[in-house]
């Protein structure tokens, strides 16, 4: 009896380390896209407290190095892919040197209206789309700047949506993605990608000046560009 009691509660736990990987660790990403969204909508409103974003940090890491390369365009059009609540979007607009507008891209619908009620000071400089990655709503070469952060492990396909991003950049248009790193990322099997294999993957979606840039415990930031006119 003692050994089925202990079997038992082997079992019950590794059965709740399956459920924890399944739903916390990979976000329920090997159920389907559905089990994603109402994943990110059941905890719409808990996300940015999860998060815990830093305004110094965020500033640093990714409103710069955004505006750094965006210098030479005085009013750039950004598209934030899967923007959640608004991440990219507000620290973009909080910036007084950024003069652009942002799109937020999402498919959680719950994440949309918090984002834009977030966002609402900013009137039209700020606008969201319910949508996948993977089927931008945009024609070819409409934004100078396509950011997606902490996102592309959550996506059916990576590659589909890294090529619908580079589409609808313009010629010589900035690409920012993150790539999953430490010991969790190699928890997502068959989605896992090393620096030299998420940079190949990059150049093979159609961006040129790839590189990697060490950025958090858990993700590293990678830069792109789509080659100019002419440019090969």
């Amino acid at each position: 009896m003692a050994a089925w009691i202990v079997l038992a509660v082997v079992g019950l736990a590794l059965f709740g380390l399956f459920l924890y990987w399944l739903l916390v660790i990979t976000e329920g990403v090997y159920l389907g896209r559905r089990v994603v969204v109402w994943l990110y909508d059941l905890t719409a409103v808990k996300y940015d407290g999860i998060k815990e974003f830093e305004p110094e940090m965020e500033s640093f890491f990714v409103v710069r190095p955004l505006r750094h390369r965006l210098r030479h365009i005085p009013a750039p059009l950004i598209l934030d892919a899967a923007t959640g609540t608004g991440r990219v979007p507000w620290f973009l607009l909080e910036d007084p040197l950024f003069n652009g507008r942002v799109i937020g891209l999402d498919a959680s619908g719950k994440m949309l209206r918090l984002a834009a009620a977030k966002l609402k000071p900013y009137g039209r400089r700020a606008a969201f789309v319910q949508q996948t990655a993977d089927r931008l709503p945009f024609p070819d070469n409409t934004f100078h700047a396509v950011t997606c952060l902490e996102s592309l492990e959550f996506f059916p396909s990576d590659t589909a949506a890294l090529r619908e991003m580079t589409r609808v950049l313009q010629p010589g248009g900035v690409l920012l993605v993150t790539r999953r790193r430490g010991r969790e990322a190699k928890l997502f099997p068959g989605r896992y990608r090393n620096v030299p294999q998420f940079e190949a993957l990059l150049r093979d979606v159609g961006l040129v000046d790839v590189h990697t840039l060490p950025w958090q415990e858990d993700y590293d930031q990678i830069f792109g560009r789509k080659p100019g006119n002419g440019e090969r």
